[in-house]
């Protein structure tokens, strides 16, 4: 088993410290750090627990001006390691970190009491008590050490085995998404991007997409992978990562850029959050707190400034903030990134220190161009919450029909369709219930709405032409504003549901529609053919009948009678009577006998002849002769 945990806690708590006894490796690597004695980009250390996990940390820098970073290291991370020193007690960025690991929704978290030899760690464990209380958080485990003279260490990697034993079995088939904290280039081997990869599995070989912080994107391989200084042929989750990529040089990789599993993510640069105070982090008065609260960072205001500090995953970005009415807000990014639903993440005032938590509900919404849509959109969003369903069929609503993958890769899934293309339940779909037609998820007003158009267009069609043969699939999709790229898929259903059928190309009402003022004129010629079967009018008698191509058109399509090249008509049996004539001649036959048997002329009997061909009934022998097929 392999998890990764981040510290967290004020500045020169002893959070290195800690890291370094626990594991025997210094997380601070650049050398202005180890002449300061101060954090300023994120440390990674590893170790082997008690009980057999391998447990890897992403040390966090404490001091407020490197907030960017320490939430870099938060974002990714499962769980956290709360540090505060005995010495100090809570101090601002205490508050600070806490109000990330809130705003992130970090629920798991082990309270560690460092320098426990240099003053009583009891108060600073019950002061700290009372904070994460404030703050809904109840820790895993609480530990009073001193990383200088073991007091505690072993207690700590008790509970550091319990804590990871809590953590939730990451997904190691989810689609890869490696938030990039770290890019340097290995002589002979070329740029390194590391990362803590929370779901999903690395191999040596794989095709990945790659999202650099200028949002461009290229197609890179994986050429080696390393986990805590092991090279590997695979990294499953929960660990530290170093990728070796394929196509792509050092300086094309930054902090923020993503390796993406290709296809499996919506990019996009503007997204609708649901936003909350981060909280202050448990600010309190009272004794042993209330001094150490000076300098943390506000709750903020109900909505956060037009321009704002994003921070996702190890990105930070400077983003327009518009709100949504009340608790709801867009960003607007300026460059894509890759979102699911349910993605946590930060605003902050750079100015004030300010921070919001917040939750994307969608990514890539609808403009809002009109008056009072913002608004409208707050509430539909408030009206849906968090859950997954309400916020598909809120994306639905606007979109009215979107492609199952999308909805897949937003984390709004829908139910894949049966065998038989439908996922309608037995009986039919209940009134109201969205629709999967093919690939494509379909808002249930707008597939009524669509569905009683198109009954409508398609009757009044008839009505106003009832010799027609309906409407082109085009026509019909113009007439009820179906969206172009998907009327193919949808047209079909549509016209089932509606009681039409889409055959020939048209779509028509098959009780609809008639012969109108030729009705007299085909069943004239109907009386005719039933007198003499073979005796197909002339285009003369037919233009008496008031009988054209249109009328023709209509009979031909209602069933009442069979048109053969050169404008020869008969009754639909005709083929059936012409064979029972044709078997009993002797075998095979000229086309003159044909004639003389049928009692007509070649204008009829050469059509009819090739008809029957046509169908496998007859067959030629020669040039001159065919014969019956038995």
């Amino acid at each position: 088993m392999r998890r990764v945990l981040a510290t967290a806690g004020h500045v020169d708590h002893g959070k290195s410290t800690l890291v370094r006894a626990l594991t025997g490796r210094d997380p601070d690597r650049l050398a202005q750090e180890k002449e300061r004695g101060l954090t300023i980009e994120l440390g990674f250390a590893w170790t082997t627990l008690p009980d057999g996990a391998e447990v890897a940390f992403v040390d966090v820098p404490g001091h407020r001006r490197f907030i960017g970073t320490m939430l870099s290291g938060l974002g990714p991370a499962p769980a956290v390691v709360f540090v505060v020193a005995a010495d100090q007690g809570w101090q601002a960025q205490s508050s600070e970190h806490l109000a990330a690991v809130q705003a992130l929704g970090l629920r798991r978290l082990l309270l560690v009491v460092t320098r426990a030899d240099l003053a009583d760690p009891a108060p600073t464990l019950a002061a700290a008590r009372e904070r994460l209380a404030a703050a809904g958080i109840e820790p895993l485990g609480e530990v009073a050490v001193s990383a200088v003279t073991g007091q505690g260490m072993d207690d700590l990697r008790a509970a550091l085995d319990g804590l990871v034993a809590s953590l939730p079995e990451p997904d190691a088939t989810a689609p890869v998404r490696l938030w990039a904290d770290r890019a340097f280039t290995v002589g002979g081997s070329g740029t390194v991007v590391t990362g803590t990869l929370g779901a999903g599995t690395l191999r040596v070989g794989d095709e990945l997409e790659l999202l650099d912080e200028q949002g461009h994107r290229a197609s890179v391989q994986v050429r080696g992978l390393h986990s805590q200084d092991v090279e590997r042929a695979e990294v499953g989750p929960v660990s530290r990562a170093a990728v070796n990529l394929r196509r792509v040089q050092r300086d094309a990789v930054g902090r923020g850029a993503v390796l993406l599993t290709p296809g499996a993510w919506e990019a996009a640069r503007v997204v609708d959050v649901t936003l909350g105070p981060a909280g202050d982090g448990g600010a309190t008065t009272g004794a042993g707190v209330g001094a150490a609260s000076a300098g943390a960072p506000s709750a903020g205001a109900a909505v956060p400034p037009e321009r704002v500090t994003l921070h996702v995953g190890t990105a930070d970005l400077e983003v327009h903030c518009r709100a949504l009415g009340a608790g709801h807000a867009r960003l607007t990014l300026p460059v894509d990134l890759p979102w699911r639903v349910g993605d946590r993440v930060i605003l902050r005032d750079p100015g004030s220190r300010h921070l919001w938590a917040a939750v994307v509900l969608d990514a890539d919404p609808l403009p809002l161009r009109r008056r009072g849509a913002a608004r409208e959109r707050g509430e539909a969003l408030t009206a849906a919450g968090t859950d997954g369903v309400r916020l598909r069929r809120v994306r639905l609503a606007g979109r009215r029909v979107e492609p199952a993958a999308r909805l897949e890769r937003l984390g709004l899934g829908a139910a894949s369709p049966d065998p038989s293309g439908s996922t309608d339940p037995p009986g039919g779909p209940a009134e109201g219930s969205e629709r999967r037609i093919a690939d494509l998820v379909v808002d249930p007003a707008a597939w009524q709405s669509w569905r009683d158009a198109l009954a409508a267009t398609v009757r009044t069609h008839h009505q106003d032409q009832p010799l027609s043969a309906g409407l082109t699939p085009a026509e019909a999709a113009h007439a009820i504003d179906l969206p172009s790229q998907h009327a193919a898929t949808l047209l079909p259903a549509l016209a089932a549901a509606a009681g039409l059928t889409l055959q020939d190309g048209r779509v028509r009402d098959l009780q609809a529609g008639g012969l109108g003022p030729a009705e007299p004129g085909i069943a004239q010629v109907e009386a005719w053919l039933r007198e003499d079967p073979f005796a197909a009018p002339e285009a003369r008698d037919l233009d008496d009948l008031g009988v054209g191509a249109r009328e023709l058109a209509a009979a031909v399509r209602l069933g009442r009678v069979l048109r053969l090249p050169g404008e020869v008509v008969l009754l639909p049996d005709a083929p059936a009577r012409a064979m029972r004539e044709l078997v009993g001649l002797p075998q095979p036959f000229t086309t003159s006998q044909a004639r003389q048997a049928l009692g007509t002329t070649r204008r009829v009997a050469i059509p009819l002849l090739e008809h029957l061909d046509a169908r496998g009934w007859t067959r030629r022998v020669d040039a001159q002769t065919r014969e019956v097929v038995r």
